[in-house]
């Protein structure tokens, strides 16, 4: 078992990987693969969620970062807490959420708006996750805010 195992895994570069929920052994490959961060977007549900993520995290001498973004409730200043911490972080990262909707939406937007990328890639890189969805409340943000940052339309 590795990282690749992980829930709708994809490998941005040798520094990043997104996903959905990691198990523990998930979480402890990381670790061994040399991960120094982890970053969860996800809401904490007992249902979803590791009982003490955070905990077993540390416990292997990696940072944890927790940006608790609501499934039906996904606000800009949850993108911009996400902004703000991409920024000022520096390392190998794992990012994830439940099933790498939240990552790979403000991971794209984040990229489309600091890395360089076109509306064209941060679409492309989406559509693995979102193809075939219909989530109105995230359409509509992803919308506004590319047109924030690009100043396109939709």
């Amino acid at each position: 078992m590795s990282t690749q195992d992980i829930y709708n895994y994809i490998k941005v570069s040798n520094d990043l990987i997104t996903g959905g929920q990691p198990t523990e052994a998930q979480i402890q490959d990381a670790a061994a693969e040399q991960f120094q961060i982890v970053i969860n977007l996800a809401t904490i549900s007992p249902r979803y969620s590791l009982p003490d993520e955070e905990g077993l995290v540390r416990s292997l001498g990696m940072e944890y970062y927790h940006i608790p973004v609501k499934w039906g409730e996904p606000t800009e200043s949850d993108f911009q807490a996400f902004e703000n911490l991409m920024q000022h972080i520096s390392g190998k990262t794992l990012l994830h959420c439940a099933a790498n909707y939240r990552v790979s939406a403000f991971y794209s937007l984040y990229a489309l708006k600091h890395l360089g990328w076109t509306l064209e890639q941060a679409t492309a890189f989406r559509a693995p996750i979102w193809q075939g969805s219909d989530f109105p409340v995230w359409e509509k943000l992803i919308g506004d805010l590319q047109v924030q940052i690009t100043g396109a339309q939709k």
